[in-house]
């Protein structure tokens, strides 16, 4: 016999909107119902006063409680999507690193099998082919040009789990390696580069549809050159990642993307490194070593030293954050944390939003927005403790 959870009373949030004293029924690992309750349910968890949402989808993730997804280690990747998924990230892409090209085929052989298991939703790679001007946290002697046939070498590695690679598209062979990407139904990010506004359409016009983390890594918004930030704003076609941190971004310039490109067209991400939800302390991040203060990372030595090296964030803060300190409406929350990101992954028929069909993945917060549940596909993963 299939099991039967309702979780009824909370305000739900839908794609329609937020439904106050909503119901959400799943049987086995798919939602059955989501809208109005009503009172006909005897053995319903109450869940007055709370929220929930659907799980977050988080395309851009290195790591967490104290692993790496470079580490090509399966046990270790399994231990960061497990910390992930605790704090409401129930669909995650696995990022990479600037490494050795063996070495990254290696890493995806490995994430390429716990995406075949269900464990992750595919392979972001984050380098080697950006800009030495722009590298952040990324070893500049393993930086290379964006030739075709390297970027080919890595996504045939993945076995056709790759999701999205990032690169400088200003870079010799970047417009073609974008229009291979395009052409593999891989998605072609630009970051970590020194691009101009010209030179960024032209990369759009090639296929290009996401911003790796905007503002970050990139030539800043000036009035007589307004680079690649002003090109992806106004492109309908590019979908923005954002850092909600408060680190990365001041707040300023995440409502300035909000109203620029419009909350369809944000997805905010961590770009955790593995000491997310751990304590201050040193890390490895690919080959190099990091440093948290203050839950602050930083490149420890080398000549990028000092410089922000991802994040030590979780999805369940940035929804803090966005609804609290950024005065989002919670439905635009919902959308650039699970819904957005579900679609650029083109898995928005099972997962990002509360809907009959779909895998039961959702996110039960209480009245100050602090996270008491989480469920995917059915089985709970922090079930909440209420009255």
């Amino acid at each position: 016999m299939v099991e039967r959870t309702v979780l009824a009373g909370a305000r739900v949030v839908l794609p329609t909107g937020v439904v106050e004293n909503g119901r959400v029924a799943v049987e086995g690992r798919r939602i059955t119902e989501a809208g109005q309750h009503t009172p006909d349910t005897p053995d319903a968890l109450d869940l007055t006063g709370h929220w929930i949402v659907p799980g977050f989808v988080d395309m851009h993730v290195h790591g967490g409680g104290g692993a790496s997804f470079s580490a090509g280690d399966p046990e270790e990747a399994l231990r960061a999507v497990a910390t992930h998924r605790a704090h409401g990230t129930t669909t995650m892409v696995a990022s990479t690193v600037t490494g050795d090209l063996d070495d990254l085929a290696r890493q995806a052989a490995v994430l390429a099998e716990l995406t075949e298991q269900g464990e992750l939703a595919g392979i972001h790679f984050e380098g080697p082919f950006i800009s030495p001007h722009r590298c952040g946290a990324h070893q500049p002697e393993l930086l290379r040009n964006p030739e075709p046939a390297d970027v080919r070498k890595l996504v045939d590695a993945a076995r056709g789990t790759a999701r999205m690679m990032t690169l400088a598209p200003e870079l010799p062979g970047g417009l073609d390696s974008v229009r291979l990407l395009a052409d593999a139904g891989v998605i072609a990010a630009v970051g970590h580069t020194d691009s101009t506004y010209e030179a960024t359409l032209e990369a759009i016009d090639a296929g290009a549809t996401v911003a790796t983390h905007l503002y970050n890594a990139m030539p800043t918004l000036l009035h007589r050159a307004p680079g690649p930030i002003a090109a992806l704003l106004e492109d309908e076609r590019v979908t923005v990642e954002l850092i909600n941190d408060g680190t990365h971004l001041h707040p300023a310039v995440l409502e300035l993307a909000f109203r620029s490109a419009g909350a369809d067209r944000v997805a905010f991400i961590t770009d955790a490194m593995g000491a997310a939800g751990m304590s201050d302390g040193m890390y490895p991040l690919g080959p190099m070593q990091v440093e948290v203060k203050d839950g602050v990372a930083r490149i420890a030595d080398g000549p990028t030293a000092g410089s922000i090296a991802g994040s030590t964030l979780t999805l369940d803060t940035a929804f803090k954050r966005a609804v609290t300190i950024d005065r989002l409406p919670v439905e635009d929350a919902v959308r650039a944390l699970s819904a957005n990101p579900a679609r650029l992954l083109g898995v928005a028929d099972r997962v990002g939003s509360l809907e009959p069909g779909k895998d039961a993945d959702l996110v039960v917060l209480d009245s100050a927005y602090e996270l008491v549940g989480v469920m995917r596909q059915g089985e709970w993963v922090v079930k909440p403790e209420v009255r």
